[in-house]
Formats: C-alpha cells, sequence, structure tokens
C-alpha cells in the first residue's frame, strides 16, 4: 500500500509540530514552576513536577501493560536516573541563572548530539542556526550582567544529561516505546522525591499554592520525555 500525498505530508509535519508544542510546553511548565521556588526551593519544585507528570502519564499509558524485559531493564533504569538528575540540574540552574540563558546553555546537550549524528548539509544548517541562537543568548553576550558561575555550570550539566536522555530514551525505547516515557518519569519521580521533602518538607503537601503547582504539573517534565531522537 502506498502513502498519498496528503498522508505524506501529515506525517511529516506531525513530528515537528509535535516538538513546537513540546518547546512551548516546557517554557510555561518552567515558568509557573520558578514562581515556586519562594515556596517550596528549586528541589521541592522539581519533585513535585515529576509527580504529577509520573501520576498523569501513568493514568494515560497504563505502563504496567508492557512489561520490561531483562535486557532493556538497564537502560531503562539509566533512562529514569538520568532524567531526575537532568531535572533537579536545570531547575537548580534555574533558581541561580534566567530562564533563557539556561535553556540555551542546556541546549547545548542535544545540539552535541544532532552534531554528532548529522550526515546531510541541510543538518548541519540547522545546527549552525541553533549555535547562534545559543551565542545570542549566552553569557559572552550578555556580559553586562554577571551570571552566576555554579547556575551556568549546574545548567551546562543539565544538558550533559539531555544528551545521555537522547541516547537512554532510544535503547528503550525501542522496545517500549511510549511507555518509556511513564517509567522512566516513575523512576525519575522516586529519585526527587526525596530531595523535595528535604528541602520543601510540609510546605511540598500544603493546600495553599495548589492552584499554582497544578498549572505547573499541566506543562510538566512529560513533555521534555516525550521526545524521542530518531534517525
Amino acid at each position: 500500500m502506498t502513502s498519498t500525498p496528503i498522508a505524506a505530508a501529515e506525517a511529516k509535519s506531525l513530528p515537528i509540530g509535535a516538538l513546537l508544542g513540546a518547546m512551548v510546553s516546557i517554557q510555561i511548565g518552567a515558568t509557573f514552576a520558578k514562581g515556586l521556588f519562594p515556596l517550596i526551593g528549586a528541589n521541592g519544585t522539581t519533585a513535585l513536577r515529576l509527580v504529577v507528570g509520573a501520576l498523569m502519564l501513568a493514568v494515560a499509558l497504563r505502563p504496567w501493560r508492557v512489561r520490561p524485559s531483562r535486557a532493556v531493564l538497564p537502560w531503562l533504569i539509566a533512562y529514569g536516573v538520568n532524567l531526575a538528575a537532568l531535572n533537579l540540574l536545570f531547575y537548580a540552574a534555574l533558581a541561580r541563572i534566567p530562564l533563557g540563558v539556561a535553556v540555551a546553555l542546556e541546549f547545548s546537550g542535544p545540539l552535541l548530539v544532532a552534531t554528532l549524528s548529522s550526515r546531510r548539509a541541510a543538518d548541519f544548517v540547522w545546527v549552525a542556526l541553533a549555535v547562534a541562537g545559543i551565542v545570542l543568548l549566552s553569557p559572552f553576550i550578555h556580559s553586562g550582567s554577571a551570571l552566576d558561575p555554579i547556575g551556568v555550570m549546574l545548567a551546562l550539566a543539565a544538558g550533559g544529561c539531555w544528551a545521555l536522555y537522547i541516547v537512554f530514551a532510544q535503547k528503550a525505547g525501542a522496545e517500549l516505546g511510549s511507555e518509556t516515557t511513564a517509567y522512566g518519569l516513575i523512576i525519575a519521580a522516586a529519585i526527587a522525591l526525596p530531595f523535595g521533602i528535604a528541602e520543601a518538607g510540609a510546605n511540598l503537601i500544603a493546600l495553599r499554592s495548589w492552584s499554582a503547582r497544578c498549572w505547573s504539573g499541566c506543562f510538566p517534565a512529560p513533555c521534555r520525555s516525550g521526545w524521542r531522537w530518531r534517525r
């Protein structure tokens, strides 16, 4: 059976639309999440978002219907651990430097993967455009306002985790498909929760500010987790 031109166009546009939606969702969620820092701190916010995201995807995807094999289990655990580290590092950076700069620095990770895996000239054009965008948002361009060096290092470390995330998601997702995200978030939430409790304590479950927390949870880390790296 051959695909129609309309079906082929939809197949090309759907991933792009999903990617743009995920990017917008991440930034909106991060904006709401940063407003929670005075209440529950960066670690508390990270834990809350991961827990909310894990619950949402558990209900939506019911990952227990697909059980991971022994062969894929190490990749799945690595994926979940890395996802927790990525989010903890990113929000720790966000507590110290502006959102735009943190995102630009974090994007160095997937940009490196894109560069190493590119084969066509068009790929390198897109990589060059992405580099230009990162440079425009980099600390070197905004030298008039000093940036916290620890925040910069945390954002770059989150970028490294994002690069590893792409590899681990590809390995685990080859067997588990979309359920990979749900399993990974459950693992990440379990890892991040003790950090959140240690920083926020009872404020993590206080009834005040739950409206803001729900908004933050509506644009959670799963949006990032849903990105697949396919060639």
